[in-house]
């Protein structure tokens, strides 16, 4: 007879999900950790720009010591949703007592615009997923041409940008964004990366255009241009012509196309400044014009999959809004607004709680608390005997192999000796089928 312990599924092995995983495991929980991909890290892995490779080594080496911790197992190529491999209520079925969704955000984010289907028209995720070589992206085909628009203000626009200056090599880049100079979101160091190809006379040109909006609402344009080109005094040295300009003030009206299906133009409406309950706002003007481009992107934020299996409320899975387990104040209990009633073993952390929210510190930080929530469900229940037997019958019956930690380590040991003998800073596979192949390799060498 197994020893009686309290036992947890976490859904995703990104930072959140790892580090919840940790924090349960170290209070004497005994955790399976399920994961969409083969690999472990999430956006940490498949999220950051593709040449920070100090940043991304030193989360691997945080994640490969947070997989070590003794209680937790880790299960890559599973998915988990109402239409996928293992459903909420097969895991409830295999014992689990508490499930802690960790999944990130995994929808798409549209603003149903006219047009949203013409080639040439992409949600950034899918754009940053293709460069990071996450697998049913990589081999996407993605149409740019010579003007490519990005909608926002934010840190993935920059990183879109950055890759289409620097690899597609554009002609243009025109930043479209709702408000002003002064609400822009992205960092400086980031955009250190790419300020060298701004074209600085349509810049001032543009804060001028600008200029009384913001300064009837109180704002100092001179000061907001002033914090953009912040980053220009260490910015980083060109490796294109392109163009690069802001387009302030506009919101996308529809998107146009050619009979051939493919964009050619990005209608926008001319908005005002407003200031509501203290928070700037855009209001539109009525006016509208087109920018002639070849292809749009939308870097406008993510929201949770809606197909998954619990409800959604503005874009992020409902939340208890009396939770009996709050952490600071927060809650991390699932909830049904239609009936008004608590999802009794499901938790939800991470950008699966608030998407779009914060970078990887921001992610541990809330899968940890998202875990005490759990911990704290978890004393409420007897401990039980964990049917490992049943959970391993259910992975077999599985269509497509399961992944375990040292079938991860024994994919990474593969790529490093790749990456060393083609002399290359770094080095993975792109596609599942190259993955599993090497691994199933490695279970029969």
């Amino acid at each position: 007879m197994s020893e009686k312990i309290h036992y947890a599924a976490v859904v995703g092995a990104g930072p959140a999900g790892m580090f919840a995983a940790r924090e349960m495991a170290r209070s004497g929980v005994k955790v399976v950790l399920f994961n969409r991909d083969i690999k472990p890290g999430g956006l940490a892995e498949y999220g950051i720009y593709p040449d920070k490779f100090v940043m991304k080594e030193s989360l691997r080496v945080q994640f490969r010591q947070v997989l070590d911790t003794p209680g937790i197992t880790y299960l890559g190529n599973i998915t988990v949703g109402s239409q996928d491999d293992l459903s909420l209520d097969d895991l409830r079925a295999l014992g689990f007592q508490a499930i802690l969704v960790t999944a990130g955000a995994q929808g798409t984010k549209w603003l149903r615009l006219p047009g949203e289907n013409l080639t040439g028209v992409y949600q950034a995720k899918y754009l940053v997923y293709h460069y990071n070589l996450l697998p049913r992206y990589t081999l996407k085909m993605f149409h740019f041409g010579k003007k490519v628009a990005i909608v926002g203000a934010g840190n993935v626009m920059i990183d879109v940008a950055r890759f289409v200056i620097q690899k597609v090599k554009a002609e243009e880049v025109i930043v479209v964004v709702r408000r002003g100079p002064a609400e822009v979101k992205f960092d400086k160091k980031e955009m250190e990366n790419i300020i060298c190809n701004l074209d600085q006379r349509a810049f001032d040109e543009e804060i001028s255009r600008v200029s009384p909006q913001m300064v009837a609402i109180g704002q100092d344009p001179v000061e907001a241009k002033a914090q953009i080109l912040e980053a220009l005094p260490k910015a980083l040295p060109t490796k294109s012509p392109t163009r690069f300009r802001f387009e302030f003030l506009a919101s996308p009206a529809q998107m146009m196309g050619g009979e051939d299906g493919i964009v050619n133009g990005l209608e926008v409406e001319d908005n005002d400044l407003v200031l509501q309950d203290n928070e700037v706002k855009p209001k539109g003007t009525g006016h509208k014009r087109t920018i002639q481009v070849d292809s749009v992107i939308f870097a406008i934020g993510d929201k949770v999959d809606e197909s998954f299996g619990l409800p959604t409320q503005w874009n992020e899975f409902s939340k208890s809004p009396q939770p009996r387990f709050p952490v600071n104040d927060i809650s991390y209990e699932a909830y049904n607004p239609t009936t008004n009633s608590l999802i009794e073993d499901v938790f939800v952390a991470g950008w699966s709680r608030k998407a779009s929210s914060g970078l990887v510190g921001y992610a541990r930080k809330d899968g940890i608390n998202g875990a005490k929530a759990v911990l704290q469900y978890l004393q409420t229940l007897p401990p039980t005997e964990p049917d490992e037997a049943a959970l391993a019958a259910r992975l077999e019956k599985l269509p497509q192999p399961f992944v375990t930690l040292s079938d991860v380590r024994s994919l990474v040991a593969i790529e490093t000796e790749i990456a060393r003998q083609r002399g290359l800073e770094f080095f993975k596979f792109g596609t599942n089928e190259e993955m599993l192949e090497k691994i199933m390799a490695a279970r029969s060498a």
